[in-house]
C-alpha cells in the first residue's frame, strides 16, 4: 500500500507531545488505529463499550479505562515513530469486520457491512471512482451547479475522461456554502464525515464547520482537481430543450444570454437552494433593511438595533444566538416549535491533540469517519416508522419514537427551568422528528431566556413600514428585519424549464408531485441525470455528499454505457418509475414526517404530500443504485 491519508503521515513528535496528544483523542478510535499498527486485535478485545449514542465519539467508556488505553497506546505509538512510521499491512477482513462491531457496539449486517466498507475504503482504492473512457470528441456533458455535488460530478467526469461543462449562477463553488454567509452559519453533519470520501480533510477548525471554512473546503477540491478551466461563474441556467438529440442549455451571464449544447445534462442544485419569503401583506412598505438569511446583507449593521428574526428553523435556529449580544432587541417570530437534541460538541474546536491523530495515526481519521457515520446511519429512520399498533397516535409513533421525544422533552425542559410561559412556547406538540430535528449545545434556549430578546408564537398578519403587527393586534417596534423562511424545497430544479422528448415540459408533467428513477432519471427526459433529486432528501441520518457519490457513481456507469454500446440516449421505462414511486409513497406514508399532526414542514407540499425525502435506509438506497439496471430503460 502507498502512503495516503488513510496511513498518516510520518512524524518525530516526542513522547511528552503524544501523551499530550492522546488527552483529546477518540479513545476508541485510538485503539482502532492500534490496532492497524499492531496487527494485535487485543486492543479492542481487552476494552468494552457500554454503547454508542449519536454523535458520542468517546463510546460511554469510563475514565479508568479511558486512562488505561492512553497509557498501553504511549509506547505502541513510540515505537512506530521509532521504526519509521512504516505502512501497516492489510488486516484479515474477518478482524476488519470484528472492528466494525466493536466500533458500533452490536452487529453490523450484511448490507451495511458492504456499505460502512466502501464507505471506509482502508484500501485507500476510492471504490466509487469511475472506469477511464476512450470518448468521442463530440460528446460531452453540462453539469448544472457547482455545489457539492456539481464539485463531484466534475472530479468524477474529469477522471473517466469525459468532456464537461459545469454552469454556476454564483462567483465561486460551494452551493449553500457559498450563499448562506448570515451570522452563526455553520454544518450540522460533523464535518470529518461531511466531506468527500476521496478528499476528507484533517485539519476542520471546528467539529462542525462554519460557513466560511466549508466555503474554503470546496475551494481546495476544485483547485485540487483542476477544475476551474470547466467551470462558467455567475451564469445561470434558465431552461434546457432536448432537441436533435442534443440538450440545448440557455443561460444567462452579465452580457446576455447564450445556449449551451451537450449530449447529456447533470442537475446538481440542490433542493435548499431558492429562497422562500411568505407573502405578508405590507411587506414593500417596511421602511428599514429587509432580506433572506440566505441573502443576508453584510453592508447592514445589527449593532444596537432591533431587530425581526422570522422564522426559527434550521438558519434562525443559528443566527439568533450568534447576533442576541449585539442588537438591542431581538424579536424572533416562530410559527412552530422544535425538537432539537443534545449536541455539547457543536460549537467545539478541534483541539490539537485530535489534529494530530488525524494527521499521522493509521487509519484514525477512517475510523473516526465510522464513528461520526454509524449512529446516524438510519437510527434516524428507526425512530420515524410507524408501529400501526403504539396506541398513542398523537404524541409519537412507536415506542422509540416515544422515547426520543422523552429526551428531547428533557433537555429543552432542563434549560428553560421555571418559566412556563417559555415552555409551553418551545415545547412542540407534535411527535418526535416530524420535521427536522435541531442540534443544540443551550445556546438557543439560552438565547430567548435573555432580557433583550422575545420569543413570538402568535401568527404575522401584516408588516408596516415601522414593524410587524401580529393577529392580537400587538405591532413590535423593529428596524431591521430578517427572513429567515426557509427555502422552496418541494419545488425540484425550479426556476428552470426542463423541456424533454416531444416538448414534454417537466414542471408540468411533475406538478406538485415531483418523481424519478430512483431519484435520478425521468421517462421522456433522456440522458437528463439529476443528483439530490426527487426522493433522495436525507432526513434521517447520513449525509448528502455521501448520497451524492452513490449517485455519481450511478450516472458515470450510465454514462459510460451510452459511449461503450454506441448510444444516442436512454431514459426509463414509465412502468419501472411509477413502480419505484409508488413504493417510496407506501414507504414515506409510514413515517412520521406524514404524520397529520406536522402542519408546516418543508417536508411537505401544499397538499401535505411528501415526494422529497428519502424513506429507505442508507444502505437500501445503495443497493438500489449501485448498479444500473438497463433492462429498466428505453435506449436509441
Amino acid at each position: 500500500m502507498t502512503r495516503s491519508f488513510h496511513v498518516g503521515q510520518p512524524f518525530d513528535t516526542p513522547d511528552i507531545d503524544i501523551t499530550t496528544a492522546l488527552e483529546d483523542v477518540s479513545i476508541p478510535t485510538l485503539l482502532l488505529s492500534l490496532v492497524h499498527i499492531t496487527g494485535d486485535p487485543s486492543y479492542i478485545r481487552d476494552f468494552t463499550q457500554a454503547g454508542l449514542f449519536l454523535n458520542e465519539v468517546q463510546g460511554f467508556m469510563s475514565e479508568a479505562d479511558k486512562a488505561r488505553a492512553r497509557a498501553a497506546a504511549l509506547p505502541v505509538i513510540a515505537d512506530y515513530r521509532d521504526r519509521g512510521c512504516p505502512v501497516p499491512d492489510p488486516l484479515p477482513s474477518e478482524l476488519v469486520e470484528e472492528m466494525l462491531d466493536w466500533a458500533a457496539c452490536e452487529p453490523v449486517d450484511p448490507d451495511n457491512m458492504a456499505l460502512m466498507l466502501e464507505e471506509l475504503d482502508l484500501e485507500g482504492a476510492d471504490p466509487r471512482r469511475p472506469t477511464a473512457l476512450q470518448v468521442a470528441d463530440d460528446f460531452s456533458v453540462i453539469v448544472i451547479g457547482c455545489g457539492e455535488s456539481g464539485v463531484l460530478a466534475g472530479v468524477r467526469l474529469t477522471q473517466a475522461g469525459i468532456p464537461f461543462t459545469i454552469v454556476e449562477k454564483n462567483a465561486g463553488p460551494g452551493g449553500t456554502w457559498w450563499e448562506n454567509s448570515y451570522p452563526g452559519a455553520r454544518v450540522d453533519v460533523a464535518n470529518h464525515f461531511y466531506c468527500f470520501s476521496f478528499e476528507p480533510s484533517n485539519h476542520w477548525d471546528h467539529f462542525f464547520a462554519e460557513q466560511p471554512e466549508l466555503r474554503q473546503y470546496f475551494r481546495e477540491v476544485v483547485d485540487r482537481h483542476g477544475l476551474e478551466p470547466h467551470i462558467r461563474w455567475n451564469t445561470e441556467v434558465l431552461s434546457a430543450t432536448w432537441q436533435d438529440e442534443r440538450w440545448h442549455v440557455t443561460v444567462r451571464t452579465a452580457g446576455g444570454t447564450q445556449t449551451l449544447t451537450a449530449n447529456a445534462v447533470i442537475t446538481a442544485v440542490g433542493q435548499l437552494n431558492r429562497p422562500q419569503i411568505p407573502e405578508f401583506p405590507g411587506a414593500q412598505t417596511f421602511a428599514g433593511p429587509a432580506f433572506h438569511s440566505a441573502k443576508w446583507d453584510h453592508s447592514v449593521d445589527v449593532t444596537g438595533q432591533r431587530v425581526a428574526l422570522i422564522g426559527a428553523g434550521a438558519s434562525g435556529f443559528q443566527i439568533a444566538p450568534a447576533i442576541a449580544d449585539k442588537v438591542a432587541h431581538l424579536t424572533v417570530f416562530q410559527r412552530t416549535a422544535q425538537w432539537m437534541f443534545p449536541n455539547p460538541m457543536y460549537h467545539d474546536r478541534v483541539p490539537e491533540g485530535a489534529r494530530w491523530a488525524m494527521q499521522h495515526l493509521p487509519f484514525y481519521g477512517r475510523w473516526y469517519r465510522f464513528l461520526l457515520l454509524w449512529p446516524g446511519a438510519d437510527k434516524g429512520l428507526d425512530a420515524a416508522r410507524v408501529d400501526p399498533d403504539y396506541p398513542d397516535q398523537g404524541n409519537a409513533v412507536s415506542e422509540i419514537n416515544a422515547l426520543a421525544r422523552i429526551m428531547f422533552t428533557d433537555w429543552i425542559t432542563t434549560q428553560v427551568g421555571d418559566d412556563p410561559e417559555l415552555l409551553a412556547k418551545v415545547l412542540p406538540d407534535y411527535p418526535a422528528t416530524g420535521k427536522r430535528t435541531l442540534q443544540d449545545n443551550g445556546s438557543w434556549l439560552s438565547t430567548l431566556k435573555r432580557d433583550n430578546v422575545d420569543l413570538i408564537r402568535t401568527p404575522i398578519e401584516r408588516i408596516t413600514p415601522t414593524g410587524i403587527v401580529t393577529s392580537d393586534g400587538v405591532e413590535h417596534k423593529v428596524d431591521i428585519i430578517v427572513y429567515a423562511t426557509g427555502f422552496r424545497a418541494t419545488d425540484v430544479l425550479f426556476p428552470m424549464t426542463v423541456t424533454g422528448r416531444d416538448g414534454t415540459d417537466l414542471h408540468a408533467r411533475w406538478g406538485s408531485r415531483p418523481f424519478a428513477y430512483r431519484g435520478i432519471t425521468v421517462p421522456g427526459f433522456p440522458n437528463f441525470f439529476m443528483t439530490y433529486g426527487p426522493g433522495t432528501h436525507l432526513a434521517h441520518g447520513g449525509s448528502l455528499i455521501m448520497n451524492s457519490e452513490l449517485q455519481m457513481r450511478y450516472i458515470n456507469k450510465c454514462l459510460e454505457h451510452l459511449i461503450t454500446a454506441g448510444l444516442r440516449s436512454m431514459e426509463p421505462l414509465p412502468e419501472p418509475t411509477a413502480a419505484w414511486h409508488a413504493r417510496s409513497q407506501e414507504a414515506i406514508r409510514k413515517t412520521v414526517w406524514a404524520h397529520p399532526s406536522v402542519k408546516h414542514s418543508y417536508f411537505k407540499n401544499a397538499d401535505g404530500e411528501i415526494h422529497t425525502v428519502s424513506p429507505w435506509r442508507l444502505s437500501e438506497y445503495r443497493s438500489a443504485i449501485d448498479e444500473p439496471l438497463f433492462s429498466d430503460y428505453q435506449e436509441a
